[in-house]
């Protein structure tokens, strides 16, 4: 509904993510197929773009903190910016962020991947001394930041 899709389109995508199976086969035993009633078939060609559809709203959710998303492929970005003094309220922006993204994940059978979560502080090298260096809340666990993160495929500091 979202992106406008009804009709015949609508019908075609019914189609294409309705009323599949699958079954686990080895070399001695073939077990029954079983209703896929979640998901987009593995190695599918419009699984990618059906994926940027689905998870569309966490890019709304995050911008509605203030925060810019990027998002390439399954990995999301959250950015922010901030005066060294706001740094603290700048944290917790992004750990109430992440506590939305995180529930709205939940709810849409997604998890949030915590031990590839990364946070990155970034200054002038004159400022530097005022990143902070305490532990950024990611639900319920802490994430302490990082000097160096991979930003599509690129290394960054």
């Amino acid at each position: 509904m979202s992106y406008g899709l009804c009709g015949s389109v609508l019908s075609w995508f019914t189609s294409y993510l309705s009323g599949r199976s699958q079954y686990i086969r080895t070399s001695t035993t073939s077990f029954t197929p079983s209703a896929v009633l979640y998901g987009v078939p593995q190695g599918s060609v419009l699984g990618p773009i059906l994926f940027v559809l689905y998870t569309a709203d966490v890019l709304l959710l995050v911008e509605d903190h203030d925060l810019i998303p990027h998002a390439f492929a399954d990995d999301t970005q959250i950015l922010g910016t901030c005066c060294p003094s706001d740094s603290e309220a700048m944290q917790n922006l992004v750990s109430d962020c992440l506590d939305n993204v995180s529930s709205w994940m939940s709810a849409n059978r997604l998890q949030l991947n915590h031990s590839k979560t990364e946070a990155l502080w970034c200054s002038s090298s004159r400022r530097h001394h005022q990143i902070p260096t305490r532990p950024v809340r990611v639900g319920g666990t802490f994430v302490q930041p990082v000097a160096v993160v991979r930003y599509r495929g690129l290394r960054r500091r």
